[in-house]
């Protein structure tokens, strides 16, 4: 007996009427796409995004703060020709902002025009009934995801912000791609989305969690990676300047700071030295312009100390 497809697989028991079509044709092609969209990848990236695709299951994407864990979402998205639908996780998060809540403002006006003056009594179960009806649903971002019948990328940013209780919501979703509502039932998905969770391992998320999900690393890149981000999304920049700002965060990112420069520090370091008019990195630029790159006194100090510090030479 052979085994089905696991997209085919999913769409049979969501009951679709046709398997959703596959959005990427191999790993290389996610890799072109992706740079079309300003989003240098990697083999590994593309690979897992690649099997995402034809294994229809969601993406955890853990890594330190600011190496593109973020970017990668609405990359894809934007390759596929998706909508972007964003969770933004926080500590207190609950099943009324990431899922649903009842409009009870319009479910109290149903319910007083269905009681007018003098004319006596609503019966309460055709009532009830009706007020629990899907025009008094508003929809969070996980229900949107999942009722949307537009091609879709589910974002759930910062996943490892939240409480084990409030991680346990996302597992229906991301085993199912369903979500249970106790007053109108089971709402199913229309279509597949891709799914990302992106995770600055503040904590140690739950092993239910994980089993659901691929598993993909972002780090910082390497030196010849980080330039040719840079290149390609710093207009005007020379490719020696780009090369030795990468050289340069790479240095820091090896020191003991509070904060190691994220990539987008990085970025921003590069346009604030492009509108400068620098071509190049000299002592002078790199002292003034560290507090762009770097968010703490004590590591600029430090950074100041250890790459531009020079023994005073005797008089």
């Amino acid at each position: 007996m052979t085994a089905l497809d696991p997209r085919e697989e999913l769409a049979k028991r969501l009951g679709l009427d046709e398997i959703p079509p596959v959005r990427f044709d191999s790993a290389k092609d996610v890799l072109k796409r992706l740079a079309d969209n300003d989003y240098l990848s990697d083999d590994a990236i593309a690979s897992v995004c690649f099997l995402a695709d034809r294994l229809a299951k969601p993406v955890l994407v853990e890594g330190p703060a600011g190496t593109g864990k973020t970017a990668l979402a609405r990359a894809v998205a934007d390759a596929v020709g998706a909508r972007l639908i964003r969770l933004q996780c926080y500590e207190g998060l609950d099943d009324s902002k990431a899922l649903y809540e009842w409009n009870y403002r319009k479910q109290l006006l149903r319910i007083q025009a269905g009681r007018p003056e003098g004319e006596g009594t609503e019966d309460w179960e055709q009532l009830e009934e009706d007020i629990f009806g899907e025009e008094f649903l508003l929809t969070r971002p996980l229900l949107e995801a999942i009722s949307a019948t537009d091609p879709v990328v589910l974002l759930i940013d910062e996943v490892d912000r939240v409480e084990l209780e409030t991680e346990a919501l996302l597992l229906e979703i991301l085993s199912e791609y369903q979500v249970s509502i106790p007053e109108l039932g089971t709402v199913r998905a229309k279509q597949i989305p891709m799914v990302f969770l992106t995770s600055n391992n503040t904590r140690e998320l739950s092993e239910a969690l994980k089993r659901r999900c691929l598993y993909l690393y972002i780090g910082y890149p390497s030196v010849e990676r980080e330039r040719d981000i840079i290149v390609s999304r710093v207009p005007g920049i020379t490719s020696t300047l780009a090369e030795q700002i990468a050289q340069v965060v790479r240095s820091l990112r090896t020191m003991d700071l509070k904060k190691a420069p994220s990539v987008a520090e990085t970025l921003d370091w590069a346009r604030t030295l492009v509108v400068l008019g620098r071509s190049e990195i000299g002592d002078e630029d790199a002292a003034e312009t560290l507090h762009i790159l770097l968010k703490y006194q004590t590591d600029i100090e430090r950074a100041t100390k250890e790459l531009l510090g020079r023994p005073k030479s005797s008089a």
